[in-house]
């Protein structure tokens, strides 16, 4: 294998932890109190936002509008932040449109005209526009057509007909059903239900300082790290992830790259950069070049973050997109703070988001697991 830096210009469909509802869990932005809760299916409890409780994994959470929604979804109440009690005028009136508009789409079982979409979040056509495109980090337009193409993907993955799969996903016409997987995944419909053949990912799982690490390359580049406590899950976290790949463990190319995360994973400078083959939206890729940009050492807030790439009002879309950053430690996401200089989120646990900090700016090494 011999990957070269340039990067893939597909555009993925973004997974949960893209969500700006799920960006808004992890970081317990109060700014969404009252916006929605969300409930926990392992545990069978539904909190608001800013629960100070453990952040659960994106694949066990379910959103609400209000918590007589989730009671009825058979949740009950945390005890701890206690959502039922929580200010009907908390949090902020814009983004609580937002919010239901995104429900609004999850329920539709048709595209939504940006009218439609503007009304029920209690907005004119333009400030609606503009707000949502701040807070989710692309237009209104472009994430329904990201939720369909998702749609699209588990139903052809499931089995289904390429007709059937688009119909029931909410495409109007087949021709916009394989426009939609082209732009998003870069194979026809019918790769994606035969588990697009060609595409070869070869990956390695290795302990670190912050516990388990997997690499994950294809032959362009890095294109998976991820984090946790255990090397099952996270090869099980892959193979959902890239499920249309012919996954190939221990290549000796990706053993020696996950060498060089290891030590970086304890606060150690990469030796060399490593090549990128990073898949997202433009508004992403550009968000996670920049993050590349932050030395070792130093601290930047998200605001400053969506200043230098131009686009200030962008904080909160800036936020979801390193939420959604896929290569842990290599492009350094941990390094964001929020204005106040709290942690705010980290998508791999904000204790280890403390460490790696530590490990950096103190110059104390990690201690392994």
């Amino acid at each position: 294998m011999n990957p070269n830096p340039l990067s893939s210009h597909h555009v993925y469909v973004p997974h949960a932890s893209s969500d700006p509802r799920h960006v808004a869990v992890l970081a317990r932005d109060r700014a969404f109190d009252g916006a929605f809760v969300f409930a926990v299916t392992s545990t069978g409890i539904y909190c608001r936002p800013s629960c100070p409780a453990r952040r659960p994994r994106a694949d066990r959470v379910r959103f609400f509008a209000s918590p007589a929604n989730a009671r009825v979804g058979g949740f009950r109440a945390c005890l701890r932040c206690k959502p039922d009690a929580q200010d009907a005028d908390a949090g902020d009136a814009a983004t609580r449109g937002v919010v239901k508009a995104l429900l609004e789409i999850e329920q539709a079982s048709r595209p939504m005209s940006l009218d439609a979409l503007a009304d029920a979040a209690g907005m004119s056509r333009a400030h609606f526009q503009r707000v949502f495109t701040r807070v989710v980090g692309c237009s209104p337009h472009q994430w329904q057509t990201a939720q369909r193409a998702e749609r699209l993907r588990s139903g052809l993955t499931a089995g289904a007909p390429v007709t059937s799969a688009a119909f029931a996903a909410g495409f109007e016409s087949l021709p916009r059903a394989y426009a939609a997987a082209e732009h998003h995944f870069g194979v026809t419909p019918g790769a994606l239900r035969r588990g697009a053949p060609g595409e070869t990912v070869f990956y390695t799982v290795a302990q670190c300082a912050l516990g388990h690490v997997l690499v994950a390359m294809t032959s362009r580049g890095v294109c998976r790290v991820i984090v946790g406590d255990g090397g099952d899950a996270l090869v099980e976290q892959l193979g959902r992830e890239m499920h249309a790949a012919t996954l190939v463990a221990d290549d000796p190319a990706v053993r020696e790259t996950a060498r060089a995360v290891v030590h970086a994973a304890s606060g150690a400078t990469l030796a060399h950069p490593l090549p990128l083959d990073l898949r997202g939206t433009a508004f992403q890729q550009r968000v996670w070049k920049e993050l590349t940009r932050i030395p070792r050492g130093e601290t930047i807030t998200y605001g400053e973050l969506a200043r230098r790439i131009g686009a200030p009002g962008a904080v909160r879309a800036v936020g979801t997109a390193c939420g959604a950053n896929p290569a842990a430690v290599i492009v350094p996401c941990h390094r964001v703070l929020r204005g106040d200089g709290s942690l705010g989120g980290y998508r791999w646990g904000v204790e280890r988001k403390a460490m790696l900090l530590r490990s950096e700016c103190d110059g104390e090494p990690v201690e392994e697991r």
